[in-house]
């Protein structure tokens, strides 16, 4: 089989974004008095959207609906005016994504980010590469595991899943993989651990984004 497709996660994947999105959060907890997180406690609070990170870093779980949709907006406001001072796209990613660009490939970038903050990531960070199609969440696009987002892109490019690759540093991705029959690659560089990613289905795991190429080239996964 060759692959024709492939679906690329976001943070941790593409883009080392942790820094932002950590201070954007250690400032909104400082702000009204919670205690903050290191960064690393950050690589587990991330990757299944914003609601969820807010429900993390607080302290308790005695917040109401209002509170948190409250925390949620304030967080959003913080990052959007600090996201790209720490962000930038992984060593290799640059190498990589030209290697992809010279392939008949189409690319597509999946997120759990808000859509809008998805679309100005890869416009300004990405921006050197053209993706087919670059999706966060919105109303019709449910958070990864969900597979309609990476169902969705399938459509669209009208290639079979199984011919797709999905390339991903989470366990979220790799569910997400398995769920839509696409072909699971765990990214060793992003936020998450090798155990992790082997104990949710990753087939092949990359240390390096140039590693993309062979998994590609051998196009006969089992």
């Amino acid at each position: 089989m060759k692959f024709k497709a492939i679906v690329f996660d976001l943070d941790g994947t593409l883009l080392d974004t942790l820094g932002d999105i950590s201070n954007s959060a250690n400032n909104i907890l400082e702000r009204h008095g919670f205690p903050t997180h290191s960064l690393d406690k950050y690589r587990y609070f991330v990757g299944d959207g914003v609601p969820k990170l807010i429900e993390r870093v607080l302290p308790g779980d005695d917040f109401s609906d209002e509170e948190l949709r409250g925390y949620v907006s304030e967080f959003l406001e913080e990052y959007d005016q600090h996201w790209k001072v720490l962000s930038r796209p992984y060593p290799g990613i640059p190498e990589m994504l030209d290697e992809m660009s010279r392939r008949d490939l189409k690319l597509a970038v999946l997120s759990n980010k808000p859509n809008d903050s998805t679309q100005m990531c890869v416009k300004e960070m990405l921006g050197n590469w053209s993706f087919d199609i670059v999706q966060g969440l919105s109303e019709t696009i449910p958070p990864k595991p969900d597979p309609v987002g990476a169902l969705m892109i399938a459509r669209s490019f009208g290639v079979p899943p199984e011919q797709m690759v999905f390339l991903g540093d989470t366990a979220v991705d790799m569910k997400t993989s398995i769920a839509t029959g696409m072909f699971p690659v765990g990214a060793l560089w992003g936020f998450r651990t090798e155990d992790e990613l082997k104990s949710t289905g990753a087939k092949v795991l990359l240390k390096k984004p140039q590693e993309l190429s062979a998994v590609l080239g051998s196009a006969d996964a089992d």
